[in-house]
């Protein structure tokens, strides 16, 4: 998909689809006339767009949508309106919503030019529209052997004045971010087969070159001689070899602390070890390396952002695998920091792997920490499969995070770190065990995480239920969402602005 901003009368332009976003507060979908673009429209289809929305009760509802042909009454071929929901909560996500709907309606129908008349002409709605066009247009097809092949979909933002440079950059903005997130959509589609973690890192390798990132891949020797006991146990019963990826951009010019650190899960399958899972529970599990796709999809957006601090990103990619060399129900790891972890649930193994690259991250003393992570199905008991879950023991880095997902349009909720379920987690073999009690797993699992971040800024989401979709929704696909890049890129893009 190409898009470009434009200026012009929308009811003169030739194209396949001429597409508008309604609220369901416009006079047109109350069953009056009204006035502006829709009632013209209206009048030069003799009054049919209007008795269409009647027939099809569009109200402009979200979620829904009209489309209607021209038969020649005008220059492009259909008329297609988008709703928004609600006036009251028309925001940037409901327009990237409404526009992801729009550009999979765009491909189903073959057009291919496009005309989209931008109802917040201004950055934060330029750049909304166009993210949602562009993640819209996503598809994962590699391994079809018989491709739809469509062609390319031009689609011309219209605006009401000729843009200018803050307009165009909000445009190539948008592109740049898109492009990264389907980058991690890309990675947690592939199958576990082909995306190794020895895979994993050469993706990485290519993306830092790509971008111009540090990068540095560390193999099971080196990992050994980093005493990192919870990875290599996690490890040890694939034949695959483990993985420790470590890229980073260094800041730019003179800056002052030690910048942030993302922290990635990469388990590139979780069988859920010798507590193994069943089958309908294995079958998605090539997703569990989403934290890692979503950072390595952020590092690109870093790249791009070129802020003056420097950004860390750490990532232990491993499977999680039965066999004779597996670790065991009742073993102690010891982990990176010292601390030592009865095993009671090997498949509670994200958590393991992390901790040891919390404390790896730590050890460079960033000002906060921010690790991504398919860790619990408890986080999606509690909050779906659209909300992510936040932890955090620093309520300023907690709501700083908050702030930047909200500006992104990802949603995330801040859970609480209930004292007394840390205190499922004690061990009478070791210093801790690694899961608690059923209730409050989530919770449970973020304060394992918090004994290797010490007294550092430090942010845990659960992204278990939005890091993948099983139905198609606005601007989300199928599969991978690539959720999270957005919101970690808002936060180093706001950083950055205060820095």
């Amino acid at each position: 998909m190409k898009l470009t901003l434009g200026q012009g009368n929308a009811r003169q332009l030739s194209t396949d689809l001429l597409a508008l976003f309604v609220d369901d507060s416009e006079a047109f979908t109350k069953g009056k006339a009204g006035s502006g673009l829709l009632a013209d429209l209206d009048s030069a289809l003799d009054g049919h767009l209007q008795k269409a929305a009647a027939q099809e009760k569009f109200s402009g509802k979200a979620e829904s949508s009209l489309e209607l042909s021209t038969l020649g009454r005008l220059p492009s071929a259909r008329v297609g309106l988008f709703g928004l929901g609600a006036e009251a909560a028309v925001t940037s996500e409901a327009l990237r919503l409404a526009a992801g709907r729009l550009a999979r309606r765009a491909r189903a129908i073959g057009a291919k030019r496009v005309a989209v008349v931008v109802r917040n002409p201004d950055v934060e709605g330029v750049r909304a529209v166009a993210e949602g066009l562009l993640l819209g247009a996503y598809r994962f097809d590699r391994y079809l052997s018989d491709k739809k092949t469509t062609p390319e979909v031009e689609v011309t933002l219209l605006l009401p004045r000729a843009p200018d440079a803050a307009l165009k950059a909000a445009l190539a903005r948008a592109v740049h971010l898109a492009a990264s997130v389907c980058l991690a959509r890309d990675l947690v589609n592939e199958p576990a087969g082909e995306l190794t973690p020895t895979r994993l890192a050469a993706h990485a390798q290519a993306i830092a070159k790509e971008v111009g990132l540090k990068i540095e891949v560390l193999d099971r020797p080196q990992i050994a001689k980093l005493k990192m006991g919870m990875f290599l146990g996690v490890a040890q019963g694939s034949t695959e070899a483990p993985k420790l990826i470590h890229l980073w951009h260094p800041g730019r010019g003179k800056h002052s602390g030690g910048g942030l650190a993302l922290i990635g899960k990469a388990i590139t399958f979780d069988s859920g070890g010798l507590s193994l899972k069943t089958n309908e529970g294995m079958l998605d599990m090539k997703t569990d390396m989403a934290g890692a796709a979503a950072v390595l999809g952020a590092m690109r957006e870093v790249a791009e952002i070129n802020p003056p601090f420097p950004v860390h990103a750490y990532m232990g990619a491993c499977e999680n695998m039965p066999s004779g060399n597996a670790y065991k129900l009742g073993d102690v790891l010891r982990s990176r920091s010292g601390k030592t972890v009865e095993i009671n649930n090997t498949d509670a193994e994200g958590r393991l792997v992390l901790g040891d690259m919390l404390s790896y991250a730590n050890e460079r003393k960033p000002d906060a920490l921010i690790d991504v992570a398919t860790l619990t199905g408890a986080c999606m008991v509690a909050l779906g499969h659209w909300t992510a879950g936040a932890f955090g023991q620093n309520q300023a880095f907690v709501d700083e995070v908050l702030g930047a997902a909200r500006r992104a349009g990802e949603d995330l909720w801040q859970l609480p770190m209930v004292p007394w379920i840390k205190e499922t987690l004690k061990s009478d073999l070791a210093d801790l065990r690694n899961t608690g009690e059923r209730f409050g797993g989530a919770i449970s699992a973020a304060h394992f995480l918090s004994e290797f971040v010490d007294q550092t800024p430090w942010v845990h989401l659960d992204i278990a239920g939005p890091s993948s979709s099983n139905k198609e929704r606005g601007y989300l696909p199928k599969g991978g969402t690539g959720f999270a890049v957005r919101t970690l890129a808002a936060l180093v893009e706001g950083r950055a602005s205060n820095a």
